[in-house]
Parts: C-alpha cells; structure tokens; sequence
C-alpha cells in the first residue's frame, strides 16, 4: 500500500508551500499538487505548480497536479485547461470540466473525490472515460466501498486503482459563496485573501460553544481530524492501493512515519492532532465527527 499526500487544502504562501514540500519529499510515493478549493487563490499560478511537479518528479516522486472541486468562470476553466494540457504528469480531476477535458485528449487521469462516485457502474463509467485512479467521497463507509469494489469487478475487469482519503479535516461541501469573507464581513470578489489568515480554516462552535465544524473559503470541512490508520488492515484486505494523508501545519512527518508503520503491520497510534481532535471520518459507518475505531490491526 502506497502513500500520498492530497492537495494542500489551504491558502499558504508560495514559501510556506515550498517549505512543506521540502519536509515531506521523499517521504511518500505520491504528491498531489494544486489549488482545489478557490479560484482566486493565486498564490501559485499554473504554471509554478508545473514547474514544482516538474521539480519534484525528477526526484523520483509520482506527481499529480489537482484541478479546482467547483469552477465558476471562463478564467477558471482555462486554468483547469492549462493543468490538462501540462504534457508530462498526470491530472487529477475534481469535477467535470476536467473529466470532460481528459476525456477529450484520451489522457489517463485520477477521478477526485469530489466527483461523487457512490457505486460500481459509476466508477465503471468513469474508468471508460480515462480514469485509472479514484479517490472515493470520504463519506462513504468501508462496507460501502467493499461493495462498489465488488461492483465494478461484477460488470467486468478489474477497478482501477482505489486511494482512501485517511487522514486531515475531511472536505464535506462547496458554495458559491465564500463563509471565511463572509466571517470578516466582506465581499467575496474583494476579500482580502483573509483565509490566509487561517493555515487550518477557521472553526466553526454551535450557539452552546461546542465544536462543529470549519470553513475554508468556499469549502465547509470537518471540525476533526479524520485519522483512519486503525482502518488501514481492513483496507489492505480490500485491495485498497494508497492511502491520502491531507496536508495540515505542524507534524505531517510523524503522521507519515505512523502511517507507514501501520501499513508494515505494526500496532501504533497517532497522537497528531491531539487524540480529542481526531475523528473516525465514516469509515465505521457512524457519523463524521465519532470516535470509536477498533485498535490498530484489528478489522471489523
């Protein structure tokens, strides 16, 4: 089982994102590259996420630029453009402008956890369209992926190569509207770029102060910190290829040993965030935000 570092959810400066590649290459199989979250973000154009993909792959990582999860102009659809036409690293698509795009040039491509894909004959189609990775929803449950697993090989052949998001505040909807502008009473098309005032997004308490959940831009996400490494043995039975560790501030080399670790068949915890911060995702098939994994290397 590989591991892979999903794209940076978050906006960070250009050196803060040259600064947390530098700590992970050569750590990982995978590195995903690109803005998916907002448009406007532009820290690093197209071209410089190239240049770094081009960069990093000549040190022998596998490098997949990510497109944006919801495209709401001309300017933005060019940009996914740019990204599809690079010639050289394979594309991760995240809605369907892009898919539309690869399909076009019969180019192989990664199908985004944001396409939604929820079923065997789903993925089925998607692989005829050029698809040789798929990220599955991260709301859907284990049980639910064994099934669309066993679906897809009913309908003939095998799936293509299947990467859980496993680890990171787990991305659950895009809007239209920008709630991080809105927070600081602004507008979005002139906000300041005040998300860069929040390197993890910025939490969200209920009406009685308890954690709910955290906005990035346009993007809600969870107020946990979905840590799957429990699960990892249970995705190993089910052929699952790589695990995606979503990049956070802090500590990621030490979730990367742990998970590491775990793929070996070690029994580990991880302690990054704290253990109060961290959340079972849907995996087990309760809600996001619970907490009652089974221990490392035990299967449900």
């Amino acid at each position: 089982m590989k591991i892979a570092i999903g794209p940076i959810l978050y906006y960070w400066s250009a050196d803060e994102v040259r600064r947390f590649y530098d700590g992970v290459r050569g750590q990982v199989d995978t590195l995903y590259l690109g803005e998916t979250v907002c448009g406007r973000r532009r820290e690093l154009r197209a071209q410089d996420w190239i240049g770094l993909g081009q960069e990093l792959a000549q040190e022998g990582h596998e490098v997949v630029l990510s497109t944006l999860s919801l495209v709401e102009a001309r300017s933005e659809a060019g940009i996914v453009r740019r990204l599809c036409e690079n010639g050289e690293m394979r594309v991760e698509a995240n809605d369907f402008t892009a898919v539309n795009e690869l399909e076009a040039r019969g180019l192989p491509f990664v199908a985004g956890p944001t396409l939604n894909i929820y079923s065997g004959r789903a993925l089925r189609a998607m692989q005829k369209a050029g698809a040789v990775r798929w990220v599955p929803p991260v709301e859907l449950p284990g049980s639910s992926l064994r099934g669309v697993l066993e679906e897809c090989v009913e309908l003939g052949g095998d799936p293509p190569e299947t990467e859980v998001f496993a680890y990171g505040r787990m991305p659950l909807a895009f809007s239209a509207r920008c709630f991080t502008a809105r927070h600081y009473d602004r507008p979005k098309d002139d906000c300041g770029f005040v998300c860069a005032n929040h390197p993890e997004g910025l939490p969200v308490t209920t009406r009685a102060g308890e954690p709910f959940l955290t906005i990035n831009g346009i993007q809600t996400q969870s107020w946990g910190c979905a840590n799957l490494l429990p699960a990892v043995p249970q995705m190993q039975s089910m052929g699952v290829d790589a695990v995606r560790l979503s990049p956070r501030p802090g500590a990621m080399s030490e979730v990367i040993d742990a998970f590491r670790r775990g793929i070996a068949g070690e029994r580990i915890s991880l302690c990054e965030p704290d253990a109060e911060q961290q959340c079972d995702g849907y995996w087990w098939g309760d809600a996001g935000h619970s907490q009652r994994a089974p221990a490392m290397g035990m299967a449900e």
